[in-house]
């Protein structure tokens, strides 16, 4: 499938369920939008969704014979999601695997996205039919990674690591979530579960670290008030620049070397 005006496609995922992926995925788009960015989301996560949720959008998806338009949230960011085809957030979808994948290409080769700097990827957990789907049939600039500072969190993020190489999508960087807690009394920080291995990943694979982000009561708050992108730091403006300056650097690479 081609680009269109999509100039960068990037996957954010972990592998594992549970650390904030989509989370990452909702607030990075929100900072790129804060750095004068165009940017819109593809909810890859088709059993799972919940992007609409944190970023209060309801939908629908419309066709007006040209095409879907995504919805767009009142930041401005474009979106795409299972969500908006089901009749209330609480509707499961039940869908074989062949059904899944499919939807995942008419998401990206279907949809009126327009010019966008970066379509992020919120990819689902596991190493299965989406994720391969994802890989094998979008161009994407490559992917980058989350997890906690948990062992098996590492280890599960290694495994979609390992599958992104083998599949010859570049590794982009890794984002810690849930670093450590900040006490609202005495402000310490407190590394509730335990110290990272980010770095210790970071160069094993030789990829940058893009950041940090702390475990925040303020994000769970915001996510269910459907205003996750009103959410600012400090880490975050840290992590939409290293993204940027790594996405660009990746693509100048991969350029070079056609």
């Amino acid at each position: 499938m081609d680009k269109g005006g999509l100039r960068h496609v990037v996957a954010v995922g972990s592998g594992k369920g549970g650390v904030g992926k989509s989370a990452v995925t909702a607030l990075l788009a929100a900072e790129l939008r804060r750095r004068g960015r165009t940017v819109g989301i593809l909810d890859a996560d088709i059993t799972g969704p919940s992007i609409p949720k944190s970023l209060g959008v309801p939908g629908p998806l419309l066709d007006r014979g040209e095409g879907i338009e995504p919805a767009t949230s009142r930041s401005g960011i474009p979106i795409v999601s299972s969500q908006f085809m089901v009749e209330d957030e609480q509707t499961p979808v039940i869908w074989r695997g062949p059904l899944v994948t499919r939807l995942i290409t008419q998401f990206f080769g279907s949809v009126r996205w327009g010019t966008l700097d970066y379509l992020l990827i919120d990819m689902p957990p596991g190493t299965s039919d989406v994720p391969l789907t994802v890989f094998q049939t979008i161009p994407i600039d490559g992917m980058v990674f989350v997890l906690t500072p948990q062992d098996l969190a590492a280890l599960i993020v290694k495994k979609a690591m390992n599958m992104a190489r083998d599949l010859h999508v570049p590794l982009l960087g890794l984002v810690e979530n849930m670093s450590w807690l900040t006490c609202p009394h005495c402000q310490k920080q407190i590394d509730l579960f335990g110290s990272g291995k980010v770095g210790r990943i970071a160069e094993e694979y030789g990829i940058p670290v893009l950041g940090r982000l702390p475990l925040a009561p303020r994000v769970s708050e915001l996510a269910d008030l459907g205003r996750l992108d009103e959410l600012g730091s400090a880490e975050l403006t840290a992590l939409g620049a290293a993204f940027e300056k790594t996405v660009d650097e990746a693509t100048k690479t991969s350029m070079t070397v056609l």
